[in-house]
């Protein structure tokens, strides 16, 4: 379930921009931070090359077709319609996959990205689900995004 950028059938765009973002924040601090320093810088590397996005996204979840009040929380989505959840571990394991998983059908995406920054190289992995693109109305790019202090 991977994504090849630039060559081969599998190409998805936005995805692969997404994927560059990550590695471009993955290369200047380096591995070893905890998973709130990456979020903060992707949410910048995102924002300059334009990437809409939205960051710590409520998710319902529904038991028996009932809302329930406690939701998911997606690290962020991007283009409307990409779920993006971050890592900063020795590896990601199944738990993480499988948290993806629960996301994306919380959500009625049919695109995520599983990232993890803990490693000396950055580990990503692209989950596809049967779903219908849907993206988010309203969605923009965020300008003039600084950290906070």
């Amino acid at each position: 379930m991977d994504v090849i950028c630039g060559h081969g059938m599998n190409t998805d765009a936005q995805t692969c921009a997404i994927i560059g973002a990550a590695m471009e924040v993955h290369r200047e601090p380096g591995h070893g931070f905890l998973e709130a320093v990456y979020q903060e810088a992707l949410a910048i590397e995102l924002t300059a090359r334009g990437i809409p996005f939205q960051r710590e996204v409520p998710l319902p979840v529904k038991y028996k077709g009932q809302s329930l009040v406690c939701t998911y929380r997606a690290d962020f989505i991007c283009f409307g319609e990409i779920l993006v959840e971050l890592k900063a571990s020795a590896g990601p394991g199944a738990a993480d996959k499988s948290q993806v998983i629960h996301y994306l059908n919380a959500a009625k995406f049919a695109r995520a990205l599983l990232f993890n920054f803990g490693s000396p190289s950055l580990e990503y992995e692209r989950l596809v689900l049967n779903y219908p693109a849907r993206p988010v109305p309203n969605l923009q790019p965020l300008k003039n995004l600084r950290p906070s202090a």
